[in-house]
């Protein structure tokens, strides 16, 4: 029995509205313990956050991990530069997507599998302006839809 055991701590809502995501890879990520303490109670922002390639090596940056009010003095610092762990051969693949023009890799979601935190990438390129309010629209069209499905549907 393989069952998967998958706890959601954050996700980016603002990457997949700035981003249009083309692939998603799964990357575990190199903590301190007062850092996962912290995760476990949801203390996590994707604001500005990215991953990028330096060396062969995958780092994540500028993800906020509050600190966690029991460590007092092995406490983490809130912004630093995390440890990605993926494959050589994932790296080199994305490494060569990302020189082309306009891709980025952003964190689309943290989460606990099987007692490990793993992070989503999403390897995707910027929206233009008219891109995001076509999203919108869209979101506004479902709603609209939705709405008038349950009004008139069946009791």
């Amino acid at each position: 029995m393989n069952s998967e055991y998958i706890k959601i701590i954050a996700t980016n809502k603002k990457a997949r509205f700035n981003y249009q995501i083309d692939a998603e890879y799964e990357a575990g990520i190199v903590l301190m313990g007062s850092e996962v303490k912290s995760m476990r109670e949801g203390r996590v922002s994707f604001q500005d956050s990215y991953a990028d390639i330096k060396n062969g090596e995958l780092f994540l940056r500028q993800l906020h991990i509050s600190p966690y009010k029991y460590a007092y003095n092995a406490n983490h610092e809130e912004l630093r530069t995390r440890k990605l762990l993926l494959h050589r051969y994932e790296i080199k693949k994305l490494y060569a997507r990302m020189k082309e023009k306009g891709y980025s890799l952003v964190p689309l979601k943290i989460y606990f599998k099987n007692d490990k935190i793993k992070v989503l990438l999403g390897l995707g390129k910027g929206k233009k302006l008219y891109d995001k309010r076509e999203t919108i629209k869209q979101k506004d069209v479902n709603r609209e839809m939705d709405r008038d499905r349950k009004k008139y549907s069946c009791k």
